[in-house]
């Protein structure tokens, strides 16, 4: 996947672990409790790297900035592709 395309919220929480599946991803984009860089995101919305999200987990709230776009990743690869903040 080119860089410069982006990927979907969905699928990178997905792809990177934050959010274990895809459905769940977007039901939390649609419910408005993922930013990307300060803006609520929908499902759809594309992310590239370097931009930073906010996910709302009940009270917790998880800050992340994006390193790496990758289609798939191994578990144990999972966290490389974002930098918790």
């Amino acid at each position: 996947m080119s860089a410069e395309s982006g990927m979907r919220i969905d699928k990178f929480l997905k792809v990177s672990r934050l959010i274990k599946r895809r459905t769940v991803a977007a039901e939390a984009c649609e419910a408005g409790r993922v930013l990307v860089n300060g803006n609520a995101a929908k499902p759809s919305t594309k992310v590239k790297v370097g931009d930073v999200l906010e996910i709302v987990f009940g009270d917790r709230v998880v800050k992340a900035e994006i390193l790496e776009l990758k289609d798939t990743t191994k578990k144990e690869e999972a966290a490389g592709l974002y930098k918790l903040l």
